[in-house]
């Protein structure tokens, strides 16, 4: 069973229980069949963000492993040169990125983040 309810779920189901006029039925039916093929032509490709965030996410995870041990987000910007040229916000993003993915492990003291890897 379906958990998502569709339009063109939506429209089989009008089109299969409805008493509709002619000119009614084909207009449906086109239209059913439009959003039928526009959600089949949806692409599914990574944007080019998502992929240099991945690849950013890879660099981050590598470094704390060459390095051991857990750091802060500064500390680890200063291990990798590619990571210094970004904000701490978005090395901070990709290490949280990387721990809900369980490859990194987060501590908090003192109101401070550490991250290792897993």
């Amino acid at each position: 069973m379906k958990n998502t309810y569709s339009y063109v779920d939506a429209l089989n189901e009008v089109l299969s229980t409805a008493i509709l006029t002619d000119q009614c039925r084909e207009k449906l039916t086109a239209l059913r069949d439009q959003t039928a093929k526009r959600n089949a032509t949806k692409s599914t490709k990574p944007t080019k963000a998502q992929v240099e965030n991945e690849r950013l996410r890879a660099v981050a995870v590598s470094a704390l492993k060459a390095f051991g041990g857990a750091h802060t987000v500064s500390e680890i910007m200063a291990l990798d040169a590619q990571l210094s040229e970004l904000t701490n916000q978005k090395v901070s993003a990709l290490l949280n990125a990387a721990v809900s993915a369980g490859e990194v492990i987060k501590t908090v003291e003192k109101r401070k983040s550490y991250f290792r890897a897993a």
